[in-house]
């Protein structure tokens, strides 16, 4: 089973911001997959669905992204998830508005959300899909600007990246993690 799991905070003023991008992947994976019902376990909101075969659960932990360590551990403990098949996916800073990378590995490089996980399995051996959200403007510190509602010029970049996870996403669950970083960093100038 794979355990694909969207970063973010609940709750309707949260909706529209960068931090929430991991959870609008899920929700377009999910519809993607044409996930019917959710439920609500282990502090997340989860479904299960199939691709190819392989069985998918999508899951937005409810733990606001500072706990989400909580959440990923209950997922992954109470479904025997491996480590190899967990997918991450977040906002970050360092990267470009509407890029999406991933990572095999390694630090949360500040990222609150991340560094629960990783403090709450014990390990940073997981992959990852980072969404790029830009850095934060000169006059405004970093937790203010990944919790304000994203501006018209973005939405499209942001949309686009979505879109570009979820078919990131499926090519993982399909021909694994190596092949998916192959196709999705074509043009990337670093190799995560």
């Amino acid at each position: 089973m794979y355990l694909i799991v969207g970063l973010g905070n609940p709750g309707k003023e949260y909706a529209g911001s960068r931090h929430n991008l991991g959870f609008q992947v899920v929700e377009a994976l999910s519809r993607r997959l044409q996930v019917i019902g959710t439920s609500q376990k282990h502090w997340s909101v989860i479904a299960e669905s199939k691709y190819k075969g392989e069985k998918v659960m999508l899951a937005q932990p409810l733990t606001y992204m500072n706990l989400s360590g909580r959440a990923v551990r209950e997922l992954v403990r109470n479904y025997s998830i491996e480590l190899s098949d967990l997918l991450v996916i977040y906002d970050d800073l360092d990267i470009p508005p509407g890029t999406i990378r991933f990572r095999a590995r390694g630090g949360s490089a500040g990222h609150r959300g991340l560094q629960s996980i990783i403090d709450s399995l014990g390990t940073n051996e997981f992959p990852r899909l980072r969404v790029g959200i830009g850095k934060a403007p000169d006059n405004m510190e970093a937790s203010d600007f990944v919790i304000l509602s994203v501006e018209k010029t973005d939405k499209i970049l942001f949309a686009e990246a979505i879109d570009r996870s979820v078919e990131a996403i499926l090519h993982f669950i399909d021909c694994g993690l190596e092949s998916t970083m192959n196709v999705f960093h074509k043009g990337a100038t670093t190799a995560d």
